[in-house]
């Protein structure tokens, strides 16, 4: 467990400091200087960005994926006067993760290479704010179980299950008895209108400019395809303990509502706000309690008209198909969500590589999906090796589709 800051100061560590959600989270914590330092930070490449991060917040360290942009960032720190130690490589994230100074772990590292450093941090009983869905889309129920084992408390980011989060009881174990069913919001992403017979011209340019949110590149496409609330509706089966068929979700496409929570009285309870990530990440850090966020208000006199659309109505069916296979892999053998994940991670990285057209990132999920049956994970190592085979089996089908 953690040891205890005497100044009552969380110290944190921000796993992917220089995406859209380790630069929010930098955002709110300046807000809150007497209430949160900045312990250590995480980066892939960004050098430059990371360096900034480093002469402003001084944390105590900061870790590149790779030794040679270590390298570069340890003498520029150097230069600047600065005591950060610099470290690099994936064990030396999870060492962040795990390490005893830290009271928070923002894990916000995309896609399943995450997963090892949230279980780190679960093991040894942070605070975990999970922006990383795919943690809980890949691990499942050994990563839940490594939270329970490691006495660690687990907290949505995501806005959608954040909402959903903030509208349930405190008690969770009264929810099995008093939930009826959980509803995402969607807001439908770039091409709600767009016909789908045209999506094979679709550009990574197009894919990657969402209406509302600001994103990366990845989860933005993803919300494109709506491939992200298929991974929402997995997420959400775990963190909620929710039966997939209670699970829904509807296009909402001014991104107010977030998301519901209808009880068996059928009243229905939902969270709303401005679409701004800094209110989820407040809430993450300063739960139970409320702080201010840095987001903006909403202005009730000025918002217009709130809409939903049925999934089932406007041509949606045809245009995110990837969405359903949701609720299949939620219902095939333990590990099929790894599978599911592992061949998206792939498709979009190819499409955004120009390797292959947006409308084929779903035929390497459905076919992959149907080319590999794992069997159930047991370990991280099982994990690994199963995200391993998945994205070979991935790659076998973008070797056949690539342009």
């Amino acid at each position: 467990m953690s040891k205890k800051n005497p100044a009552q100061r969380q110290r944190v560590a921000i796993l992917g400091s220089t995406g859209s959600i380790g630069v929010n989270t930098l955002e709110v914590m300046a807000l809150h200087p007497e209430r949160y330092e900045v312990f250590a930070l995480t980066a892939s490449t960004q050098v430059e960005k990371l360096l900034a991060q480093c002469v402003q917040f001084k944390p105590a360290f900061a870790v590149m994926a790779s030794a040679l942009h270590a390298r570069e960032l340890a003498q520029k720190c150097h230069d600047y006067g600065l005591f950060t130690h610099v470290l690099s490589g994936s064990d030396a994230i999870e060492d962040i993760a795990s390490h005893e100074s830290v009271d928070t772990v923002m894990a916000a590292i995309v896609g399943a290479a995450g997963l090892a450093s949230c279980l780190a941090a679960a093991r040894s009983g942070k605070r975990l704010l999970l922006a990383n869905k795919e943690a809980l889309v890949v691990g499942g129920d050994y990563f839940l179980q490594t939270v329970h084992a490691g006495g660690a408390k687990l907290l949505p980011i995501d806005s959608e299950h954040s909402a959903v989060f903030q509208s349930l009881p405190d008690d969770t174990a009264v929810w099995p008895t008093q939930i009826d069913k959980i509803i995402l919001t969607a807001s439908g992403g770039p091409f709600r209108r767009r016909d789908p017979a045209t999506f094979a011209s679709i550009t990574p340019e197009q894919a990657c400019a969402h209406p509302n949110w600001v994103m990366g590149r990845k989860i933005s496409v993803d919300s494109a395809t709506m491939m992200n609330k298929a991974l929402e509706v997995i997420e959400a089966h775990y963190l909620f303990g929710v039966a997939p068929q209670h699970i829904e979700v509807v296009i909402h496409p001014q991104s107010v509502i977030h998301s519901m929570v209808q009880y068996r009285d059928h009243s229905v309870i939902a969270q709303l706000g401005t679409p701004d990530m800094k209110v989820p990440i407040a809430y993450g850090l300063s739960w139970p309690d409320r702080m201010t966020s840095g987001a903006s208000a909403l202005n009730f006199k000025t918002m217009g008209d709130l809409s939903f659309e049925s999934l089932q109505d406007h041509g949606h069916a045809q245009r995110f198909p990837g969405l359903a296979l949701a609720w299949s892999v939620l219902n095939a053998a333990p590990g099929t969500t790894a599978v599911l994940n592992a061949a998206n991670e792939m498709a979009v990285e190819a499409f955004l590589a120009r390797r292959i057209r947006f409308d084929q990132i779903h035929i390497v999920n459905l076919e992959s999906l149907a080319a590999f049956s794992p069997a159930p994970p047991q370990s991280l190592e099982d994990l690994l090796e199963l995200d391993a085979q998945s994205r070979a089996c991935a790659r076998a089908v973008l070797d056949r589709l690539s342009i």
